[in-house]
């Protein structure tokens, strides 16, 4: 997947690069250039892409790189530099190299560099601290001409020589070699350019380069977090999970799941390899840093008691940590000293983390928690004031390390404490969109719990954890053991609330089968459970598979078993409402919008219950009443699940956000609403894709989520594809999918959101002159906007009516059409605004400049489809279209967008409503324009974001 490391290195060097290279061929420019950089920044890739550019220019170039080992070895390097400029085997520099003597390989180094040409010196802080001394001390300013050195060492460019004084005579070794690799920045008239790490938008671009797809933001977030934006780090990261088969791409993004494991770096990373060098005990110093480092200071005492070492064998270890650059020092206060050691790049801690045995996990995690609890336990009585606790932690992070460590020590802490604290993080950070760790966390939890009463309870908290984690097989699994092997634990209103979790589980997990079984008395017979359980669990599935009637009559035969209280009633009821409301009975339902049993239920049933009615509203098309729902639950925007989020951006018109969760829900299966349409966000994803000339995209992504067999009707999914079909210029394949959705809704006695269907079959049998049966259509399209009283059936049906009547009783349309533009600018939503003008426009119910305020409306949203469609009317209508340049700019994005879908000249003609011939010349037009020669590269550029004179994709 994607290209190799090297080329993503030089993301964000532009600049530099351009900066060394003048430097190098500029006559009176240094003879010496060194670049510095922390392990893992891509100085080696940066200096050989020097390197290769003054090759390409022309120049005479040689590249000599420094290997560990090649310190111990007296002026190799300088032997190296020598036969390298003289290209063949000098023999008295041979000899003078192993006899050491320096006046001689000072004489020959001197001559070699006096030739013409471009060394590369890669890695020197691994060369020999002789050679580097000769260098150091060579009068380059003295000479007109000669070698142009490009030096490459390791160093985070500000402490050049630090950290002399260690105990180890590696350590002095290293400082010494590193501190002469400072003297060569000294050199006199020598520049110095040190290398930093990606800036996060650079980060961000080289995902792009390396997958071929743009990043999801919780990848790019997630990748930031763990190499701080070090391409080394980057590199391994992205190699690990390329590896391993977890990064999707949708729809031309890739992201991974927040619960995709952190992979463990490899033993030959070069993170891994410098950490090795050290040898011991800085690797056991390290391997407790990775689970200590957040007490700051107080680690060094720690990790001596757990590892059997002096307080000074740490700090000297800490040191040649911090030189190697593995660790660094945390940023001090005021003045103060640092507060103790991190690791400069989180994903190495985390390898380190995961390289110690279970035990050590365990007995170091142990350490932490009993330092923080006592910390926790020693608030001053008097003043209040808790000491500190973790130091280079937000406070959230502060809840995720203790709990993680809590988890990890397990049994070597205070079960009793660990279950409460561990339960307390979990809750604190629902829903836990970062994916910190509440899933692990109750698992950990429900494995400490010892006696039976508390942990059916613990297993419980853990399966709902599982479920909002989106790890529905689990969900199902452990509430299906709690219902059939542990129900005597639990009281009626938990197993209900167990009853329930299974049963959604089980849909959200795409089982229809099993669903099908829980629709069953029988299957429900076999449990030990009370009736309220055993009512709500198969009504739900009742519900969840469309069989409303039969759902409403179950209900209706147990009211006295589940309206005995407040939280009892609560599901029950909302299911009943749902399946009156799909029966085109809205009333129960718009009243319990008001939630009044909010208070009596737990914050965490309320949720549900308003994230369910929302989503309904939502469903239904109104933007208005799920605005005020949410204003009055006091819920905001980031409280919100991923479907949720999509529903309330499409209605908005906020098309660009709300693709964003959409493709992660589509590529994991996890599109599922509560609501009464379990196909809507898959339905709408297509139309917003439809809508900006996405149609083969479009067409993937309803085949993609169709299910042969048992399930919910699709409706929805058989509208868009009607509205593709219609598209592409295939009106008998639309109304084929119109027909079979409204056949699957009266199966089900379905009423609710058939309007959409009824108003395209409305349309489509309209415009071919089937005026009868379209009047019939338009009677059921009445009908159901009668029956529900929903805006969006209202609208539907003006517009279908005016267009069926506009020839019989044009007065009637007219005032139809009317009524439809101000019903819609009273729903605010930008997308259902801009079709309804057009439609009253081109009736000429309207003034022709609505055609322009359409046009702006259908920009916000970035309907390019329904955009240039609107240009061509405003040109007939006589009506100037705004930004010349930008119309033409537009037209060549969409028609690239269209090649790039793979469709063919005719089928673009289709879309586009042109002929072949226009579309040939406006294809002509778009390669002379860019600069292109082929749909090949126009594909190219499309899908790799490639900006070329102009032509960009499709956000």
């Amino acid at each position: 997947m994607g290209v190799g490391p090297a080329s993503d290195f030089l993301v964000g060097r532009e600049r530099e690069l351009g900066e060394v290279r003048s430097w190098l061929t500029d006559a009176g420019g240094p003879r010496l250039v060194l670049v510095r950089g922390e392990l893992g920044v891509g100085r080696t890739v940066f200096v050989h892409e020097v390197a290769e550019r003054l090759r390409t220019e022309g120049a005479f170039v040689r590249v000599v790189g420094c290997v560990p080992g090649d310190g111990a070895r007296p002026f190799l390097l300088a032997l190296r530099l020598v036969m390298a400029l003289e290209e063949r085997r000098s023999a008295e520099a041979v000899r003078a190299a192993g006899q050491r003597d320096e006046a001689v390989m000072r004489r020959l180094l001197g001559v070699a560099l006096a030739r013409s040409a471009v060394v590369v010196v890669d890695d020197a802080q691994h060369a020999d601290a002789d050679s580097l001394a000769l260098l150091a001390g060579t009068d380059f300013a003295g000479v007109s001409s000669g070698v142009r050195l490009l030096a490459s060492a390791a160093g985070r460019g500000e402490r050049d020589g630090a950290g002399t004084g260690r105990s180890t005579s590696s350590s002095r070794k290293g400082a010494e070699a590193a501190g002469t690799v400072g003297q060569l920045a000294g050199v006199q008239g020598a520049r110095t350019i040190v290398l930093s790490r990606l800036a996060p938008d650079e980060t961000t671009a080289v995902l792009a380069r390396r997958l071929g797809a743009i990043p999801d933001t919780g990848l790019a977030r997630r990748v930031r977090d763990l190499t701080c934006g070090l391409p080394g780090a980057v590199d391994a990261l992205l190699t690990e999970w390329v590896r391993q088969g977890v990064i999707r791409v949708a729809d031309g993004h890739a992201f991974v799941g927040v619960r995709t494991p952190t992979p463990v770096l490899r033993d030959d990373d070069r993170f891994m390899r410098a950490l090795d060098a050290l040898g011991e005990p800085c690797r056991t110093v390290a391997g407790a840093l990775s689970i200590l480092w957040p007490l700051g200071v107080r680690a060094v005492e720690l990790i001596a008691e757990s590892a059997g070492l002096s307080t000074d064998a740490v700090r000297d270890a800490l040191r040649d940590l911090n030189d190697a650059e593995i660790v660094e020092d945390l940023p001090s206060v005021e003045g103060t000293p640092a507060q103790g050691c991190a690791f400069g790049v989180p994903l190495v801690a985390h390898a380190l983390r995961e390289r110690l045995g279970p035990l050590d996990r365990s007995r170091l995690s142990a350490i932490a928690v009993e330092t923080l609890w006592a910390d926790a336990d020693g608030v001053d009585a008097a003043s209040g004031v808790q000491p500190p606790t973790t130091v280079g932690l937000d406070e959230v992070d502060a809840v995720a390390y203790l709990a993680d460590r809590i988890a990890e020590a397990g049994s070597l802490v205070d079960r009793d404490r660990a279950v409460t604290e561990l339960t307390a993080a979990a809750e604190r950070l629902h829903p836990d969109s970062e994916g910190r760790g509440m899933l692990r966390w109750c698992q950990a939890a429900g494995h400490l719990v010892e006696r039976p009463a508390d942990r059916v309870p613990a297993l419980h908290r853990y399966a709902v954890a599982a479920y909002f984690a989106g790890d529905f097989r689990t969900a199902r699994t452990i509430a299906e053991s709690i219902l059939r092997n542990r129900p005597d634990i639990l009281g009626r209103l938990e197993l209900q609330e167990t009853a329930t979790l299974f049963t959604v589980a089980t849909a959200d997990d795409l089982d229809w089968q099993a669903l099908s079984r829980l629709a069953t008395e029988a299957w429900w017979d076999e449990l030990s459970l009370p009736v309220l359980a055993t009512t709500t669990g198969r009504a739900l599935a009742l519900c969840l598979l469309a069989r409303w009637r039969e759902a409403l009559d179950l209900l209706a035969r147990t009211e006295p078993v589940w309206t005995t209280d407040v939280r009892a009633r609560a599901n029950p009821a909302c299911f009943r409402d749902a399946a009156e409301l799909a029966l085109g009975r809205p009333e129960r339902f718009r009243r319990s919008l008001a939630i009044p049993e909010a208070p009596h239920i737990g914050p965490d049933h309320a949720y549900a219950l308003t994230v369910a009615k929302f989503d309904e509203l939502l469903n239904g098309g109104d933007l208005h009443a799920a605005e005020a729902l949410l204003a009055a639950q006091g819920l905001t925007l980031d409280l919100l699940p991923r479907p949720s989020l999509f529903l309330l951006r499409h209605l908005r018109g906020e098309w660009d956000q709300a693709l964003e969760p959409t493709r992660w829900m589509l590529a994991n299966n996890q599109f599922h609403t509560p609501a009464l349409d379990k196909y809507v966000i898959p339905a709408r994803t297509a139309a917003i894709l439809l809508a900006r000339g996405r149609v083969t995209s479009a067409r993937r992504v309803l085949d993609g989520v169709r299910v042969v067999g048992e399930g919910p009707p699709e409706t929805s999914l058989d509208a868009a594809e009607a509205a593709l079909l219609l598209t592409l210029g295939d009106p008998t394949g639309a109304e084929k999918s119109l027909r079979r959705g409204l056949d699957a809704a009266d199966a089900h006695g379905q009423i609710a959101g058939t309007d959409q269907l009824w108003f395209s079959l409305t349309e489509l049998l309209a415009e071919a002159g089937r005026t009868t049966e379209a009047v019939t259509c338009l009677e059921h399209l009445e009908r159901v906007s009668d029956r529900t009283g929903s805006g969006r059936a209202r609208l539907s049906y003006l517009l279908a009516s005016a267009r069926v009547l506009r020839q019989d009783s044009p007065a009637t349309a007219e005032g139809q059409l009317r009524e439809a533009v101000e019903l819609a600018r009273s729903r605010s939503q930008p997308y259902e605004t801009a079709v309804t003008l057009v439609a009253a426009a081109e009736a000429g119910a309207a003034p022709p400049a609505l055609l322009r305020e359409a046009y702006d409306l259908f920009g916000q949203s970035g309907a390019a489809l329904d955009r240039f469609h609107t240009r061509t009317a405003m040109r007939t209508a006589g009506i100037t279209v705004p930004g010349r340049k930008q119309a033409t700019v537009e037209s060549e994005q969409l028609l690239a967008t269209l090649i790039a879908e793979g469709l063919t000249n005719r089928q673009i003609a289709t879309v586009l409503r042109l002929t072949e011939d226009a579309v040939a010349n406006r294809l002509s037009r778009l390669f002379a324009r860019t600069g292109l020669r082929s749909r090949t590269e126009v594909v190219t550029a499309v899908l790799t974001g490639h900006r070329t004179r102009g032509l960009a994709p499709d956000a």
